[in-house]
């Protein structure tokens, strides 16, 4: 294999990192080049989950690369074609909604507007309180999109959060794979 490029954005599900930032890890050890990316919520943000500067340090000694975390370090992205794919993982209800009604107000949504106009795929890995509710119509809306996919999803606790969605972040390689070599959605989408 050709060694590809990929960035690797992240939003502000803060709860879903320590799952994230392994999938960061496999792709490296599989052999692409990953470029960190990251919303400024999430580059900036300490939480209960951990501290931002830690999340930053370990994804940037995985990657070898600094984080673009701002508008105009997504930027050069189209214009230079830097990514052959972008994986988004965590993605919230935000960056759902901004992507699905063209906002590119964030480091996130300018890498995939910038991405997408060199119809390169972009890879969604879902993480949102509200997917079966405000949040249902945008992921409607981008699962008809081109080059947008899709990490298989499911209910994380239909109990007591019966409109949460999260996606299975163990199998973002795989779905990696399944885009860049096939250039289709993985099956089922829903698990």
């Amino acid at each position: 294999m050709k060694e590809k490029t990929v960035g690797f954005a992240m939003c502000g599900s803060f709860c879903t990192f320590k799952k994230t930032v392994p999938q960061i890890k496999a792709l490296c050890d599989m052999g692409y080049s990953v470029i960190p990316i990251m919303s400024a919520a999430a580059y900036s943000t300490d939480t209960r989950f951990g501290a931002a500067r830690d999340f930053i340090n370990e994804i940037e000694n995985i990657c070898g690369e600094q984080i673009i975390h701002t508008i105009t370090g997504a930027e050069p992205i189209g214009p230079k074609k830097l990514l052959d794919a972008l994986v988004i993982a965590p993605c919230t209800g935000n960056t759902l909604g901004k992507m699905a009604n063209g906002i590119t107000d964030t480091s996130v949504t300018l890498a995939a507007k910038a991405h997408l106009r060199n119809s390169r795929p972009v890879i969604i890995a879902v993480s949102t309180n509200d997917a079966l509710g405000a949040a249902a119509k945008n992921i409607g809306m981008l699962l008809n999109s081109k080059n947008i996919y899709f990490v298989p999803m499911k209910q994380d606790d239909c109990e007591n959060k019966p409109n949460s969605i999260v996606a299975d972040f163990s199998l973002i390689p795989e779905t990696l794979e399944t885009v860049l070599t096939k250039g289709e959605q993985p099956q089922p989408v829903l698990l």
